[in-house]
């Protein structure tokens, strides 16, 4: 059941928060860096994974906390590799397999709740019109709430019902 919220995705009471990266980001903009100064090694652990694995753009990882928060890393955008190197914007393609890894993911691991903010729009590039419905598509009739955060509103708590 997609659920349409407005507020502040950190703030997000559901059991996992997914994103858009590019395969070993610096993670340095947007809710990326945001999840990076909150949960440093998550960053660091993203990282390794990455050098260990390459992953390729449509690729999902997932990461636990200490304090029971999962976070899932959806490989939206190439890029990200070498010193400096800036990720490449997104395609619908690689936002396409990637909410279907997700959704895969969220069948084998039973999540219960799902937060997702309006991915690959931001750095990625691509149009809310053409993500969106990629959303409803793969995660829409999961049998769990997914809380989609169409407007970010800093410290704002989104009424998750």
């Amino acid at each position: 059941m997609i659920v349409e919220v407005n507020g502040d995705i950190l703030l997000s009471g559901a059991q996992v928060i997914a994103h858009g990266v590019a395969a070993n980001d610096p993670m340095k903009q947007g809710l990326a860096l945001q999840l990076h100064e909150r949960y440093p090694s998550m960053h660091k652990d993203f990282h390794h994974w990455c050098h260990q694995a390459h992953p390729k753009p449509g690729s999902a990882w997932m990461w636990g906390g200490a304090d029971g928060v999962r976070i899932v890393n959806l490989i939206t955008q190439e890029g990200g590799y070498g010193h400096g190197a800036k990720p490449w914007k997104a395609t619908t393609t690689h936002v396409n397999h990637a909410l279907r890894e997700l959704k895969k993911m969220t069948e084998k691991e039973k999540f219960t709740s799902l937060a997702i903010p309006r991915i690959a729009t931001g750095v990625g590039g691509l149009d809310w019109d053409e993500v969106f419905p990629l959303i409803k598509k793969h995660l829409g009739h999961l049998g769990i709430p997914v809380y989609v955060y169409s407007t970010f509103t800093s410290g704002q708590k989104a009424e998750e019902n």
